[in-house]
């Protein structure tokens, strides 16, 4: 076999295990597994295996950093994608995520909005948002993501403009917890929220370790990296 065979031959076989995975978690928690969207991580990995994952029925990826993933939006337009920004997003940097990415999932601060707003301008059509809330304790070291209660000024801020379109919320586990109690707290968020935005369904939480936790949550996109596509590359 090539060496492209083989690497299609590995993703398909992470690919596989992965769709199962999703199948049982979502037969488990007595949902359809059609409700839940695989958002394959590609960072760092080459415009190649994007290709092969377009080729193996991949319809969503997702990407974090800024400008690898314009980079490689730009080698891979002819596929389809709908591309996802899921990393954490300077404002400086905002625009030009805007301006390629479909879905941003990573807004934590109503800084961004402008200059989202400002990117997504270059665009067709409106750029779908995550408002990324935090599940870690206050005062964590390295915490990301809005606070609970910031959640609905940061969405009017979303909903005011025009080019961008409030889905839902995007959260990550904290890695000193079990990953069921944290989405626990997540979904009695969410039902919150959907309460006052019912519009804003989308829920992106889970991760190659604790995806099965997520759908259990009722997460509508999961995000894996590694158990499809292996380790990362080094990058020096």
């Amino acid at each position: 076999m090539s060496d492209e065979a083989d690497r299609r031959a590995e993703i398909a076989a992470g690919l596989d295990d992965v769709r199962r995975r999703i199948a049982t978690a979502a037969a488990s928690a007595g949902r359809d597994p059609s409700e839940v969207t695989l958002v394959v991580v590609t960072k760092f990995f080459p415009a190649s295996d994007v290709r092969l994952l377009a080729e193996l029925g991949v319809t969503d990826v997702g990407e974090n950093r800024h400008p690898e993933a314009g980079d490689k939006l730009a080698l891979c337009t002819d596929l389809g994608l709908r591309w996802h920004f899921i990393g954490s997003l300077q404002s400086n940097k905002a625009a030009a995520v805007a301006s390629y990415a479909d879905v941003v999932e990573s807004v934590d601060r109503a800084k961004l909005v402008t200059p989202l707003q400002r990117g997504a301008h270059e665009r067709s059509d409106p750029v779908d948002v995550l408002l990324q809330v935090s599940l870690d304790p206050p005062g964590h070291d390295g915490r990301s993501g809005a606070d609970a209660a910031d959640l609905a000024v940061l969405a009017d801020a979303v909903e005011a403009a025009s080019m961008l379109r409030l889905r839902g919320l995007m959260a990550v586990a904290p890695l000193d917890e079990d990953p069921q109690e944290a989405f626990a707290r997540l979904a009695a968020i969410r039902a919150d929220f959907v309460g006052e935005r019912p519009d804003a369904t989308w829920l992106s939480a889970g991760m190659s370790s604790d995806l099965e936790a997520a759908i259990e949550a009722g997460a509508t996109h999961v995000r894996v990296g590694s158990a499809i596509l292996g380790a990362r590359p080094r990058i020096e």
